[in-house]
């Protein structure tokens, strides 16, 4: 995902709405001792020249320095350490296969090899695996070899948690350079999203719906990019359709979700469905930048004037202040991306920083319009959803509660 840049606000990608206040995160003050500050500074000095973002890594410096005045015990400290071992670590690995797209899989670990949903799970993995996709497993046993398996070793990344039974990681990924092994589990969790161009859910227990409510609280919040999420599971199973009754029937009709926000979520139990509905969302959605309270939608086809008039028609709701534009040129917080995202066609608008629902909604209707031109070729976003067989209302419909 991509660098926030310029302190605006923020996600687990690096990127999101601002806080109430309309401002990004507070930049640290330098450190309150002027031979350390200049120590510091001398010691950022010594980056090669033109290391880029060299002021973030003088700000990890700062805040490194001021654990010991902070009263930190060497447990605190230990975490802070094995948090960032875990994260370096992950970026470095994730960052040589940074240009290919990838897909997250989730399911029980309990799942027998050779049955049905074993199955099913190895032949959409193989699916994504044809059409270049990778995939991220747990690295454990059931769906997550299954995925691993069908994608094959040199197409999968398993992202594995060190436990005090220890968590074997399965025959299929063990011992390869993207199996990643993680002390904690929110180090782990965050790193799927992260890394993610969907997710995938296949039935599971509770660890399944842990990465499943957490995924959809990212997106529901706007604390993660916008991104597909698919519930996939065997014909004539109840699992997923139980589930989603369950939500309307307790939490929607209690008005503790709102109904757009089952425009997060799709479920089949059909591969190319669900294929389809990760590439349907990349069609013409490139990625998203938050500027303060401004979004920018960066898309790989020029937006028509047809496209601009449904969007200031349909989701004024979305709209804090003034209309959807197509932009001219960058924003200004957009100086450091790369040249070829630059160029991309954008549309921005000041948003009301809720409504995530609405907001995907919205992003299927940029690509499920027909265009003239071509799309423009530009790379993947450095990371980082069309209705299946439980559609929400139409395209365009105002269906926030």
């Amino acid at each position: 995902m991509r660098d926030g840049g310029d302190g605006a606000g923020e996600t687990v990608g690096g990127v999101g709405p601002a806080s109430g206040n309309g401002r990004g995160r507070p930049r640290p003050a330098p450190h309150p001792d002027p031979r350390v500050a200049a120590a510091i500074q001398e010691l950022v000095g010594l980056l090669p020249p033109g290391t880029r973002n060299a002021d973030l890594v003088g700000e990890l410096v700062t805040l490194a320095m001021q654990f010991p005045q902070d009263g930190l015990d060497r447990g605190e400290l230990k975490l802070l350490a094995s948090t960032l071992r875990d994260f370096r670590h992950s970026f470095n690995v994730f960052d040589r296969h940074r240009e290919r797209k990838k897909v997250s899989i989730f399911g029980s670990a309990r799942t027998p090899v050779g049955s049905p949903i074993y199955d099913l799970c190895k032949r959409f993995s193989a699916a994504l695996a044809e059409r270049g996709y990778m995939v991220i497993t747990g690295a454990g046993p059931g769906i997550m070899r299954a995925g691993n398996e069908g994608a094959g070793r040199e197409n999968s990344f398993g992202v594995n948690i060190r436990l005090p039974f220890e968590q074997a990681a399965n025959d299929i990924i063990d011992g390869d350079e993207k199996l990643i092994n993680f002390k904690y589990f929110f180090t782990r969790k965050l790193s799927f999203v992260k890394e993610s161009d969907a997710i995938v859910l296949f039935p599971g227990g509770f660890g399944t719906m842990d990465e499943g409510f957490e995924s959809l609280t990212l997106l529901q919040t706007g604390k993660c990019d916008p991104l597909p999420v698919v519930l996939m599971d065997l014909p004539g199973s109840n699992y997923w359709p139980a589930w989603e009754a369950y939500l309307r029937e307790n939490l929607l009709s209690k008005g503790l979700i709102s109904a757009s926000d089952r425009n997060l979520f799709r479920y089949t139990t059909d591969i190319d469905k669900a294929i389809h509905e990760i590439e349907l969302f990349y069609r013409c959605y490139h990625s998203l930048r938050y500027v303060g309270d401004y979004v920018i939608l960066r898309l790989t086809r020029r937006p028509t004037e047809q496209l601009m008039a449904i969007l200031n028609e349909r989701y004024r709701d979305l709209l804090a202040d003034g209309d959807f534009e197509v932009m001219d040129a960058p924003h200004r917080a957009e100086r450091n991306e790369p040249d070829d995202v630059r160029a991309l066609p954008r549309i921005g608008f000041h948003f009301v920083q809720r409504g995530f629902g609405r907001l995907r909604r919205l992003i299927d209707e940029i690509n499920m319009l027909e265009f003239d031109e071509p799309p423009v070729v530009a790379r993947e976003p450095a990371r980082g959803s069309g209705a299946l067989d439980m559609p929400a209302s139409g395209p365009g419909s105002n269906d926030e509660e």
